[in-house]
């Protein structure tokens, strides 16, 4: 299965609202951004289990930054979906919402808005929703990807 993952507020925290992997002085002068606990593993465990993991944000960061940041903390993905290359490629497509994962085919994507939930309903995508306090957000991504399954 091709699973996206949001990045702000899902493994980006928004501040103090989740742990974060520890970062050196030197990274984090680099601009490398800390991510929530957990995250390698659970992207790990995944592509162990045959998955293919990808990056889908609405943020402009450039995708070679968020590739270094991910290969700092031990992770490597398929495709990196930023807000410009989503924008040109929802209009293309004339399509009215703030992510839809099929263009890029992904089968899941996993964010913390419940706005994507509702946009996965209404066109027909699916999606696992964690909230940033969620301490068992590991759990319910695995026993979403089950389900789906």
């Amino acid at each position: 299965m091709n699973i996206s993952f949001d990045l702000d507020s899902t493994l980006i925290p928004p501040g103090n609202e989740f742990e974060a992997e520890k970062r050196n002085f030197f990274i984090k002068f680099l601009g490398v951004e800390p991510i929530r606990i957990g995250t390698a593993k659970v992207i790990s465990d995944l592509q162990k289990q045959g998955h293919t993991i990808h990056i889908y944000t609405t943020s402009f960061r450039s995708q070679i930054k968020i590739r270094l940041m991910l290969f700092y903390y031990g992770i490597k993905v398929g495709k990196i979906i930023n807000q410009s290359q989503n924008q040109r490629t929802l209009k293309n497509r004339n399509i009215n919402a703030s992510k839809y994962p099929p263009a890029f085919g992904f089968d899941l994507h996993i964010d913390d808005l419940k706005g994507v939930k509702m946009e996965g309903e209404r066109l027909n995508f699916k999606t696992i929703i964690i909230k940033p306090n969620d301490k068992n957000w590991i759990e319910i991504i695995q026993k979403g990807i089950t389900f789906e399954q």
